[in-house]
């Protein structure tokens, strides 16, 4: 490579865990990263709220004047890496309006603003690109964008939350309860100190209107998507799951729904779900992520790994920073947003798939007649029911419990009969209600 190469000017928003690590990468493969681009990566400088000596960078390289950084004209691509959704949109639009192609991690903000930025880095005629958005250093952005561009994905589901895998995982492999499994996580440092986003589901949800943007050409965002948490499944749900041959898992899932009219909508949706062991998606454990997608070509395809840390997300954020690079020293560009389908969004009434529910009845005769004529009433077939009775520290008998997996039926039609069943004499209680994946 020839000395005269015009260097390609880099700024990073954000010193954090993955900024700090896409600093170092740049600094320590600088030579090969140059080859694989056909320029020198040149860092101009990082955007931070405080500067000061004992950021690990040379202090030069630092500003707490964002606006300015991003504006400079030896800067060519733009790094965003500080967090929220706010400073973070403003830098992003600053950049992409004088012409910076962007590379970014944040999905909060795309899964709310993702059209904005890309109508904006088309009118730029820039690049915009976000692979590290979507469970960590797995490739799942480039694949459905680019490898599958020619193919009609059906499917995309899977584990894209690693605290939330980390304490299901614990549950599952020791009957620890929910409030045990999550300060486990808390302390080894996979949890944060408000865990809310994680737990509740909104982590998710955020990539499961990304993933459902790409893979059906249709702008889904954040309020799109129907979300559930764990935080009320039970060390109870993982006993029954197990002996049903399941575990439980937190899935995003995004699908086509064909109509019977055979008009088409897309699906988004976070849940806790049974999964049969004998799935993939099973066996992934721990903090690790995984995206299973289903195409009508290609069929099934699983990615995997490392859904989160510094050094994982980084590696995505600088495979981003070297395609925004080539196009740059090349003169091209890379994938622009693609919305051409313009699906409606399916409410989750609609959408069917199969239920396990978990009841506490009063033990007595003709009990399981009553809540199965509930299910009937509302057309929701069920395809198996386990009962098992109760006693007290002294042996007698208290109630019973009863499990129930339904046969495929609607959300709406399964909401009703929990409503119905909540109403029965003969029934305390309805503990859990959970769906169940990957049995067809």
């Amino acid at each position: 490579m020839a000395e005269t190469e015009k260097p390609v000017g880099v700024a990073v928003l954000g010193l954090g865990n993955v900024g700090t690590e896409v600093v170092r990468i740049m600094e320590d493969s600088a030579e090969d990263l140059a080859a694989r681009i056909g320029a020198p990566l040149q860092l101009r400088g990082i955007g931070v709220r405080r500067v000061a000596a004992d950021r690990g960078v040379p202090v030069e390289l630092l500003t707490d004047d964002v606006e300015a950084l991003v504006a400079r004209d030896d800067v060519d691509i733009v790094v965003e890496l500080m967090g929220p959704v706010e400073p973070a949109r403003q830098a992003i639009l600053a950049a992409l309006e004088h012409g910076k192609s962007v590379v970014t991690a944040n999905k909060a903000l795309l899964a709310q603003s993702t059209g904005k930025l890309a109508t904006a880095a088309e009118k730029a005629r820039v690049d915009l690109y976000f692979e590290a958005a979507v469970a960590g250093a797995i490739p799942v952005i480039r694949p459905l964008t680019q490898s599958l561009a020619g193919d009609r994905v059906l499917r995309v589901a899977g584990i894209v939350n690693g605290t939330t895998n980390y304490i299901l995982s614990a549950m599952s492999e020791t009957g620890a309860s929910y409030d045990d499994a999550l300060a486990e996580a808390g302390a080894l440092g996979y949890a944060e100190a408000d865990p809310t986003a994680d737990v509740e589901g909104y982590d998710a949800a955020a990539k499961a209107a990304i993933l459902a943007s790409i893979a059906f050409h249709t702008r889904v965002q954040a309020d799109d998507v129907y979300r559930e948490g764990i935080t009320a499944v039970s060390a109870e749900d993982f006993a029954s799951a197990k002996a049903l041959g399941c575990t439980i898992k937190l899935l995003s899932i995004c699908e086509r729904i064909t109509n019977a009219d055979g008009s088409e909508q897309v699906s988004a949706r976070v849940y806790p779900a049974l999964v049969p062991l004998t799935h993939p998606l099973a066996s992934v454990n721990g903090a690790f992520n995984a995206v299973f997608v289903e195409a009508a070509a290609a069929g099934q395809l699983m990615f995997y790994g490392q859904g989160a840390g510094g050094a994982p997300t980084a590696s995505a954020v600088l495979g981003d920073v070297v395609m925004a690079a080539r196009n740059r020293v090349q003169g091209g560009r890379g994938p622009r947003e693609s919305k051409y389908a313009r699906l409606p969004i399916a409410p989750i009434g609609v959408v069917p798939t199969r239920y396990y529910l978990s009841l506490y009845v009063h033990d007595k005769p003709g009990v399981l007649s009553k809540v199965a004529s509930e299910f009937a009433n509302r057309g929701v077939s069920i395809a198996e029911v386990r009962q098992e009775g109760l006693v007290d520290e002294d042996g007698q008998p208290i109630g019973a419990r009863i499990v129930v997996l339904t046969h495929r039926a609607t959300d709406a039609a399964l909401s009703e009969t929990v409503t119905a069943l909540k109403e029965l004499d003969v029934v305390s209680s309805v503990a859990s209600v959970l769906r169940m994946e990957g049995t067809e």
